[in-house]
């Protein structure tokens, strides 16, 4: 078994591993590696459950009140990924998910959608600069070239994109996906994966 699971990481395929495998933190309880192994009855070697906690995560929450906890865990999990890509139905809260983040980082000011900008730049207290797409109102990934946004992707800042799916064949090799959607008792499920 141990030969099969390693074969489908070294493959990229480790995505297919089942759903129950990714750590969920909810409510702000804590889940471990060991905890993770112990649920598992060990059936996977702690090596594979520490490389599925580092590449995929899974946070839920009830309230707007939880979303500097939740931008400052989704900010400590995606640090080493400077583009973040995120999915999810219309008022599912993507733009706020970005503002709290922004708060997280500093930025000094007003975040608002680039709906109709496609792209707007913010500035850290730190004198970073993070750029944010809305790529909702682009009719093809030709228009993204044309605004340069390959060049963003490359700047070496990190880059929020909205409705990502827009330009999918421009998508840089790594990046951060956050899939957000909206649960049956009205409480969003984050999706966090490393690509």
């Amino acid at each position: 078994m141990e030969d099969r699971i390693g074969l489908l990481l070294t493959q990229g395929c480790w995505r297919k591993l089942p759903k129950r495998l990714i750590p969920t933190m909810t409510n702000g309880e804590k889940i471990t590696k060991s905890l993770i192994h112990k649920s598992l009855n060990n059936i996977l070697p702690l090596e594979i459950v520490e490389l599925i906690l580092e590449m995929e995560k899974q946070i839920q929450y009830q309230s707007l009140e939880q979303l500097p906890e939740v931008a400052a865990q989704i900010a400590e999990f995606g640090k080493s990924e400077l583009i973040w890509l995120f999915e999810g139905q219309m008022g599912a809260g993507k733009t706020t998910l970005i503002k709290a983040l922004c708060a997280h980082w500093g930025v000094t000011n007003h975040v608002q959608s680039p709906t109709f900008s496609i792209v707007n730049e913010y500035v850290t207290e730190n004198g970073e600069t993070l750029y944010h797409f809305d790529f909702y109102r682009l009719k093809n990934e030709v228009e993204a070239m044309d605004m340069g946004v390959e060049e963003y992707f490359d700047s070496g800042n990190y880059c929020f994109v909205e409705w990502p799916s827009k330009i999918e064949n421009l998508w840089p090799l790594n990046y951060l996906s956050i899939e957000i959607s909206v649960q049956t008792d009205g409480s969003r499920l984050i999706i966090l994966k490393k690509n």
